[in-house]
């Protein structure tokens, strides 16, 4: 079924306008080309949209159906089109679990200030590019390489590896942790956006691991004490959970925090955000 905007978009005017003549003046168009477009909407469809009488026109029962759905259709299409000629008025910046921990606030201010031409929004997608490759956001926050080809990335920053327990945990006493005192424990990790593998152990002292996809969820296991998880920096500031303490791992290698963009169609945002967030991240 061949349907075109201008079909919709002349159905609607007819509606608005009320007649003919004044629909064609509104869409710059002949009465005659209305008419055509009218005639080949209604053959498309296989019903009739419009009731003429000498005096006014007025929508048949499926007729405002279809004008209902229409005013939808044609006010996405312009949403779609005000966003692609913008001149990338908005940024999107998607992230898994946590976002830039206690430089989350400053970042969006800082934007503000200096960007203000520019909105940005910082969206949660828990998948392994963090909503960037699925067309969810425009540049994204990762906390491990991305395999794929199609994006670039660069470090932004480093975080500490923190471990995160129950309260009541016997390890919450101490100031720190090391990797062997987490070798008899269960350990939650996700597997598709997390930075903690069983290989950050020697192969004959890993943890058991359990699989999670979210970080509440995470979080409520964690907070039973039968689990414990470990996670960059930027979990415990964004995350501070009763029940739930993080303590650093003193042998666990800082976690780099990464910037991805699309290789051929970088935001033009780009390099100013790996501006900002790379300063953020020295001065601390």
């Amino acid at each position: 079924m061949d349907l075109e905007l201008r079909q919709l978009r002349c159905l609607v005017a007819i509606v608005d306008e009320g007649t003919f003549t004044d629909a064609a003046h509104a869409l710059g168009v002949s009465q005659a080309a209305v008419s055509r477009t009218l005639a080949s909407l209604e053959q498309t469809l296989g019903v009739r949209m419009l009731r003429r009488t000498s005096r006014s026109v007025t929508p048949t029962s499926t007729g405002l159906r279809v004008v209902a759905h229409a005013r939808r259709v044609l006010a996405e299409v312009d949403d779609l089109v005000r966003d692609a000629t913008s001149g990338h008025a908005h940024l999107r910046i998607g992230y898994a679990w946590s976002a830039l921990g206690r430089h989350t606030l400053p970042f969006q201010r800082r934007w503000s200030r200096a960007h203000p031409e520019t909105d940005l929004h910082l969206i949660r997608v828990n998948s392994a590019t963090a909503g960037l490759g699925e067309g969810a956001c425009d540049l994204a926050v990762v906390r491990r390489p991305l395999d794929d080809r199609r994006f670039e990335s660069a470090i932004v920053g480093l975080e500490r590896r923190l471990c995160a327990m129950a309260s009541d945990d016997p390890l919450a006493r101490r100031r720190s942790v090391r990797l062997a005192d987490l070798a008899g424990r269960t350990l939650l990790v996700d597997r598709r956006t997390g930075t903690t593998t069983a290989d950050l152990w020697p192969a004959d002292s890993r943890p058991v691991t359990e699989d999670i996809h979210d970080v509440d969820d995470w979080l409520t296991v964690i907070a039973t004490g039968r689990s414990v998880g470990m996670t960059a920096e930027s979990t415990a500031n964004q995350y501070p959970r009763p029940g739930v303490v993080y303590r650093p791992v003193r042998d666990g290698e800082p976690i780099a925090v990464r910037l991805a963009w699309w290789k051929d169609d970088p935001h033009p945002a780009t390099q100013a955000v790996l501006e900002l967030l790379t300063a953020l991240y020295r001065e601390t």
